[in-house]
């Protein structure tokens, strides 16, 4: 996730490197690359040169510190202005009124209705919310089975009514069903376009008309850039919706959308796709996002990301075995469950501040742990909760059931072997401490 734009920004703070001060031909070098990076990063020129000149104004207002360097100020400010740009505080949505009705709109392709099935997860599953899904997309082939094939998964009710061709009156009639049945949310699907026409126009504005929604979530490709800015603004004079999602965040996005979307449109992003799977939603936090932006990470998403998946009880029975020196294979493999839940690897990795860099030309695939699931998984119950007993003949045997090689499973053993040994010093207060006072002084000065 703007992995292009993170390394130009980088390469334009290095102007700073080494300068004792900030003056105004410093800043107006730099500031020329940053706004090559964000017009690369199909960024609105008129955003990018309003952003570039308000960082230029607060940065040779600034005195520089003897314990930070310019770099280090203008990557301040940057975060700051960042964070601004695209709407400075979280916007949540409004769920005071009983039933909340939501419309969702965009153009075809945009993933309104995946986004739909993973709102009425995050809904139910993080709100509490009892949550009723209308199919409104009567144009596009299959739209209604896929919407019923989503709300299975989550487990949440759909309104259909495959024998009309009228969106306003199916809309309306899933409203009415939803207040029948005591549904406290109602997010009504709506048919999209391959590109923006008066009769689509038209048609979601009777929609919203007949259904009187208390949020509109204009939902659109983040991939698409600077065109996704320019048919927000479209929908957005007609429909006056109330915030924007933006899909599709973790494949090759440029950024131009997130970073452009707030001041052209005036109106907040509320939430980002980053995945496939219903639970791959996040709420937007723009403070998070330009931290992850400029390369800092995101630790704070991380830990949230971690807690969902958290049992406080499995965990208390997990240290117990780990004291005892018992954790087996079963429980890293339980482990690994709970990782691969939290998203997907370039993802989390990206979250980890200095990670995304050190790692940026690294590969890594979001099956990385199949090998290692595959040898567990041919071992037998029995050497899964006794590792210590996985002779040479049976590490041939799961060599050959797993479709890998005795190398593999020799270092998979060796590093299991080695991570238990050191989660049982980690486990004894005392042992953690004194393992702390023995680590060799990194040299040179901290952070």
């Amino acid at each position: 996730m703007f992995s292009n734009l993170q390394d130009k920004l980088d390469r334009a703070f290095k102007v700073l490197k080494g300068q004792g001060n900030i003056t105004e031909i410093n800043v107006a070098e730099t500031m020329k690359e940053i706004r090559k990076a964000l017009l690369d990063a199909d960024v609105n020129y008129k955003t990018a040169k309003t952003f570039t000149d308000d960082v230029k104004q607060k940065a040779l207002g600034e005195n520089v510190l003897s314990s930070i360097s310019p770099g280090q100020l203008l990557t301040k400010i940057m975060n700051d202005e960042l964070t601004s740009l695209m709407g400075g505080e979280v916007n949540e949505l409004d769920l005071s009124k009983n039933p909340t009705v939501i419309l969702i709109a965009g153009l075809n392709g945009a993933g309104k209705t995946t986004f739909t099935g993973k709102l009425a997860s995050f809904l139910k599953d993080k709100k509490g919310k009892k949550p009723l899904l209308v199919a409104g997309d009567v144009y596009r082939p299959a739209a209604i089975d896929q919407l019923e094939v989503l709300a299975e998964q989550v487990g949440v009710p759909v309104y259909t009514d495959r024998n009309s061709t009228d969106p306003i009156a199916i809309a309306k009639a899933g409203v009415e069903e939803g207040k029948r049945n005591g549904n406290n949310v109602i997010i009504v699907d709506t048919a999209g376009r391959l590109a923006i026409d008066e009769a689509l126009m038209t048609e979601i504005t009777a929609v919203k008309d007949a259904t009187q929604p208390n949020e509109i979530l204009f939902v659109v490709d983040a991939m698409t850039g600077q065109d996704a800015v320019n048919t927000a603004k479209t929908f957005n004079d007609r429909l006056d919706f109330t915030g924007v999602v933006l899909t599709k965040l973790d494949g090759d996005t440029r950024g131009g959308a997130a970073l452009s979307i707030k001041s052209v449109v005036n109106k907040p992003i509320k939430f980002i796709g980053t995945g496939e799977k219903m639970d791959a939603l996040d709420v937007f936090y723009p403070d998070r996002m330009a931290s992850r932006i400029l390369g800092m990470g995101d630790v704070v998403s991380l830990v949230e990301r971690a807690q969902q998946q958290f049992d406080e009880k499995q965990a208390a029975e997990l240290q117990k075995k780990i004291r005892k020196n018992k954790f087996d294979f079963n429980d890293f493999r339980s482990q690994i469950q709970q990782i691969k839940k939290m998203g997907n690897m370039k993802d989390l990795i990206g979250m980890i501040p200095g990670a995304g860099k050190a790692l940026k030309d690294v590969e890594i695939e979001d099956d990385a742990f199949k090998p290692i699931e595959a040898i567990i998984d041919s071992m037998t119950p029995f050497e899964r909760e006794n590792p210590d007993a996985i002779d040479q003949k049976r590490r041939s045997r799961i060599a050959k059931g797993s479709g890998t090689n005795l190398d593999e499973v020799n270092k998979l053993l060796k590093q299991f072997m080695d991570m238990r040994k050191v989660m049982k010093q980690m486990s004894n207060p005392a042992m953690a401490a004194k393992m702390m006072r023995n680590m060799p002084k990194m040299p040179g000065k901290p952070f």
